[in-house]
């Protein structure tokens, strides 16, 4: 038996509870400082206030802003799981509402340098996930990283988020142009959406993302869709200052209205039938393999 075929039989093993996999959505940017983080901590209230139990995956190895955000420092990360012998419990931290979220810390950079048994292992533990959360968002870190790539690669939702500053929106393109590009990426796999962040106007939003699918399809021959936006605003400024999320500090806000908004069409969306698979143990089952 071969090490994708181990690897199919934990998510297999994992699935017969017959409970639906979580919504996995990821994260994403084609460079930082454009709101990534914030986007998934607001995310992640507006789809608590909606219903969903919502669990935050910080894969953003180094920054450590979805912490900040929540104002919650974890006790544990995903190398006290994988080496030091931690449940998926104890490395779930509890921010506002109680949304969890866990920190990747470095054990997403030992990903790796993982030996086959610490894989199965992980894979195994992170299957736990499914039966405690409706929805993962994992926020990965910015760029065209190979970490960055594999998660994406791996991912059945891709939410891409850019600003309309013309480096932004080269720097979008340039990373789904090596994610096109790439031999492995399955493009029937993975739905990528734009979210168009720190718009002046809806109009300008929309343009954002008419100006990325053009060139995707010119260019890629793709087509990925559109999430919405999030308006500039002087609340989501000030709730940043305070290290706050928006969604709660200011929820009347025009910009947690906009996040309310991205939050039910991406809900929405999960109704509707889809042509990929969800599961945060299929998605690291897919990392893991992209690697090897």
């Amino acid at each position: 038996m071969d090490q994708a075929e181990k690897l199919r039989n934990v998510v297999k093993l994992k699935n017969q509870n017959n409970k639906p996999d979580a919504r996995v959505i990821t994260i994403t940017s084609g460079k930082g400082g454009v709101g990534k983080s914030n986007v998934a901590v607001n995310l992640a209230v507006q789809m608590k206030k909606l219903g969903k139990r919502v669990i935050v995956f910080d894969a953003d190895f180094g920054l450590a802003n979805v912490e900040v955000m929540f104002g919650a420092v974890p006790k544990y990360n995903l190398s006290d799981l994988i080496y030091h012998g931690k449940s998926i419990a104890d490395i779930i931290a509890e921010g506002p509402m109680g949304i969890g979220f866990i920190s990747g810390g470095t054990g997403i950079t030992a990903l790796n340098d993982l030996t086959q048994d610490q894989v199965f292992y992980m894979v195994k533990c992170l299957g736990e996930l499914d039966r405690l959360a409706d929805v993962i968002l994992i926020d990965t870190g910015a760029g065209i990283s190979s970490h960055v790539m594999e998660f994406v690669m791996a991912s059945p939702e891709v939410l891409l988020v850019s600003t309309p500053e013309p480096s932004s929106l080269t720097d979008s393109y340039s990373l789904l142009k090596a994610l096109y590009l790439n031999p492995r990426f399955d493009r029937q796999s993975t739905q990528i959406s734009v979210l168009a962040n720190r718009a002046a106007s809806a109009d300008e939003g929309k343009a954002l993302y008419d100006k990325l699918n053009s060139v995707v399809g010119q260019f890629l021959q793709g087509e990925i869709g559109y999430a919405g936006m999030i308006p500039q605003d002087a609340a989501l400024e000030k709730a940043v200052r305070l290290q706050k999320t928006v969604s709660l500090n200011a929820p009347s806000s025009k910009s947690a209205r906009a996040f309310e908004a991205v939050a039910a069409e991406l809900l929405d969306c999960g109704q509707k039938p889809v042509s990929v698979s969800f599961g945060i143990s299929k998605l690291f089952s897919d990392f893991w393999k992209q690697k090897n």
